[in-house]
């Protein structure tokens, strides 16, 4: 070949031209080799970058492309436990007995404490609320599907309607004045912390 090379030919180290036919690779720009089992060059950007390596370069050299990782959540899985309570032809109350039973007991609770109807009002409606929690900690456990009232997982519900409940009750049984539940070593952590 003279001065010129083909469009499938390249110029080695020596400067001589070289068939790329005959040397083993792929027609392409000087410098560029291709390795048996790798992916070529602009394969591997785009699997690295999600971008088309054949899109026209805009004004900046480059192409724009959404990146795959950062993709917006479009469904949730429903939590276990989380379909209905009642078959699909009842009517909605019926389908979510268990949410709306914990809710109509706390709901009655704070109609308690805010009325304050009679004494030590404000210890049974916050005990009613607790034992709301409570409740709802038990349905979850025994009925196999609850509804809305399955927020997170059985376990994570579980705790959290348990121990949410069982503070509420606590803290209304020892509230003051006159306490119905007098544990020795909190008056101990009270009387120390307020030193």
């Amino acid at each position: 070949m003279g001065a010129g090379t083909s469009p499938a030919g390249g110029r080695n180290a020596d400067g001589a031209d070289v068939d790329a036919t005959h040397a083993g690779g792929q027609a392409g720009p000087v410098g560029e080799q291709e390795v048996p089992g790798a992916e070529p060059a602009g394969e591997s950007f785009a699997a690295a970058t999600g971008a088309d390596p054949e899109a026209p370069a805009g004004g900046s050299g480059s192409s724009w492309a959404p990146s795959r990782r950062l993709s917006l959540t479009r469904d949730t899985a429903r939590p276990e436990g989380g379909g209905r309570a009642a078959p699909g032809d009842a009517p909605a109350p019926a389908r979510q007995w268990p949410l709306l039973s914990v809710l109509c007991t706390a709901g009655l609770g704070l109609l308690i404490v805010g009325t304050d109807a009679f004494d030590q009002a404000f210890r049974i409606g916050a005990i009613l609320i607790g034992v709301a929690l409570l409740g709802g900690a038990v349905l979850r456990w025994v009925v196999p599907s609850v509804g809305m009232l399955a927020v997170r997982s059985r376990f994570t519900d579980l705790v959290t309607y348990g121990l949410m409940g069982t503070l509420i009750v606590l803290l209304a049984l020892m509230a003051q004045p006159g306490p119905w539940l007098n544990v020795p070593i909190l008056q101990d952590v009270v009387h120390f912390t307020i030193r």
